[in-house]
């Protein structure tokens, strides 16, 4: 994923220069990035980038006129055009559509620079006139950056593997975060799978006078927001749409770059119909399945015509499977681990999302933000017996982390735990192809919508007021789960509960299906029956993938000799395992996509 990364020494230079040249290499993960380094031996800070071409921070570095200020900047900053143009007035020079005028706002006003930011971000600021460098990521912590703390040195990089590939004795792994991975999908705390790899807060501003001469500080605090009151029921609503509606040009500006990952659902429909359709025409698409269109893209298909635009569906071609081991390792590769291998197709499909359109505009966060959903899983019980005893203590630690952090502010828990710790790695991936946008995350709204009144969050009400109020012809359209659409009568409910079904059989067929069934699944399959029904809701059928076609796969990586060794598993548990999930004895998808992607960390990461 394109970042930033970094040494603060006093070491020769050459040895930083050499070791910030292997890290550009860890960064650049494709042919088409645009990297850079930049050094200054007087303070000892030797640093790099890697971005996207024609991202807004592919203007790296950048330098005030004086060129006594220099800022190395990783993501995007959303803010009015006005803010933008009230510094051309100041007479500062700088390009309006990429990230050139930043360093002129740490200039007229250094205090409150980051607090001013909107977005996700990182990076690093060179202070000539003050002799200090500043180390600094967005409030939520979206803009990763990991770090080490070393004898004579600070280390930092957007990925971890920069890290390990210049110090290999960090390339360890963690147990403590390798049971929350196991538990929890992620790994918490701002730790990392790595040890003495740590993740920097979110809203973090680390300044340094040198390497060991750091004060670190917090700019902003959830409870900042936290504190204050809630609105009346109106007041509340007619301010998030005028807020909702002032924020959406902020992410709309590249007409022409940006492209719209449309989907069934509400959130994607909340920002359509708050926009001018025709003034922002944009081509559209929808991630769809290998058998049929699911009807997440029929729908999509059918929000976009209303809108008058182009929509495509983008198939997961057959190819998809023939590619898996390949796809599999740059998965777990470029998000350290982050990602499961399950989530290959998320680099595969915005690899060709990417030569649609380079930005890709979404609905994520919404649900969470403006909604209650949550999509952090509930640790459940493990296997036991898949896991040597000893290791059984980072498992129930896990658990216990888990359970006292949802003990936060629901919102909180939302924007500042789920989003950068359990939604960070598909993000990872798929960052690592097309810059990623969301208006839910921005600051005025998430803001906004801590006064919202009791129990509002809780319902779809206020997102099918959005899009009612914006779009009347865009609420008749139903979503894949039967919500919204027309709903005057009785018989309404009729098709929600027919998709409702569909959805369940779908999800126990996949997930649920139980061990006497997945005998005569299994006896069945070479008809592949499956195919007729499968794919109207999911495009990911990996029970029957792993049982099936990655058979082979499945028992390359994990039955080798030095897999079954790793001294956390069960030997004799994870042979088992493989054994009856391909026999179709037993459904262990889930066991194995986490097992085979911490082997993919130990064979890329540790052990390269």
């Amino acid at each position: 994923m394109p970042g930033i990364f970094g040494i603060i020494s006093k070491r020769q230079p050459q040895q930083n220069i050499n070791d910030v040249g292997l890290m550009v290499d860890c960064l650049r993960h494709e042919d088409f990035y645009v990297t850079g380094t930049y050094k200054n031996d007087q303070f000892g800070l030797y640093a790099g980038w890697a971005t996207l071409p024609g991202a807004f921070d592919d203007c790296m570095p950048l330098f005030n006129e004086a060129r006594d200020l220099v800022l190395l900047f990783a993501g995007e900053n959303f803010v009015d055009e006005a803010d933008i143009a009230e510094l051309g007035k100041r007479g500062h020079e700088f390009e309006s559509t990429n990230a050139s005028y930043l360093i002129h706002l740490y200039e007229e006003d250094e205090v409150r620079f980051l607090e001013n930011l909107n977005g996700w971000f990182s990076g690093v600021l060179l202070d000539l006139r003050q002799n200090k460098v500043i180390i600094f990521n967005d409030r939520y912590g979206m803009g990763r950056l990991y770090f080490y703390e070393g004898k004579d040195e600070f280390l930092f990089a957007s990925e971890a593997k920069a890290l390990l590939k210049v110090r290999p004795q960090l390339r360890a792994i963690d147990l403590k975060s390798l049971g929350e991975f196991f538990v929890s999908n992620c790994i918490l705390e701002n730790r990392s799978l790595f040890s003495n790899v740590s993740l920097l807060p979110g809203g973090s501003e680390w300044k340094f006078r040198s390497a060991t001469d750091v004060e670190k500080r917090v700019y902003f605090k959830p409870a900042d927001w936290e504190s204050q009151e809630s609105l009346d029921k109106e007041v509340f609503y007619d301010t998030l749409r005028e807020t909702f509606r002032s924020i959406l040009p902020r992410y709309l500006r590249e007409n022409g770059s940006i492209g719209v990952s449309m989907t069934s659902g509400l959130d994607t429909r909340v920002i359509l119909s708050n926009m001018d359709h025709r003034a922002h025409e944009m081509p559209s698409y929808t991630f769809t399945g290998m058998y049929r269109d699911t009807l997440d893209a029929k729908i999509a298909r059918k929000v976009a015509e209303t809108c008058e635009w182009s929509h495509e569906s983008i198939p997961l071609g057959k190819d998809f499977l023939s590619s898996f081991p390949g796809l599999a390792e740059k998965t777990v590769y470029v998000t350290d681990g982050c990602h499961n291998l399950a989530g290959a197709y998320d680099i595969y499909f915005n690899e060709i999302a990417r030569k649609i359109s380079p930005v890709r505009l979404t609905g994520k966060f919404g649900s969470e933000i403006l909604g209650n959903m949550s999509v952090f899983k509930k640790p459940g019980a493990q296997r036991s017996a898949l896991f040597d005893p000893e290791f059984h203590q980072y498992l129930e630690e896990a658990r216990e982390t888990f359970w006292k952090m949802q003990e936060s502010h629901r919102l909180t828990f939302a924007a500042f735990v789920e989003a950068p710790y359990f939604e960070y790695g598909r993000m990872a991936a798929e960052r690592s192809q097309v810059t990623y946008r969301s208006p839910y995350m921005d600051n005025d709204l998430v803001k906004l919508m801590y006064q919202a009144p009791p129990n509002t969050r809780e319902s779809r009400e206020i997102r099918l007021r959005l899009i009612e109020d914006g779009s009347p012809t865009l609420r008749k359209i139903m979503t894949d789960r039967g919500t919204a659409g027309e709903a005057h009568h009785i018989f309404s409910r009729v098709p929600q509960l027919l998709l409702y079904t569909l959805f369940k059989s779908e999800y126990v067929y996949l997930y649920q299906l139980p061990g006497w069934l997945g005998k005569i699944d299994k006896m069945f399959s070479p008809l592949h029956l499956d195919r007729l029904f499968l794919g109207r809701y999911n495009f990911g059928h990996h029970r029957l993938w792993f049982r099936d076609e990655l058979s082979s796969y499945v028992r390359d990586v994990l039955l080798d000799r030095k897999s079954k060794s790793r001294p956390y598993l069960n030997e004799d548990a994870v042979e088992s395992m493989v054994d009856g999930h391909i026999n179709g004895t037993g459904n262990y998808a889930s066991e194995l996509n986490k097992v085979m992607t911490a082997e993919l960390v130990h064979r890329l990461l540790v052990e390269e």
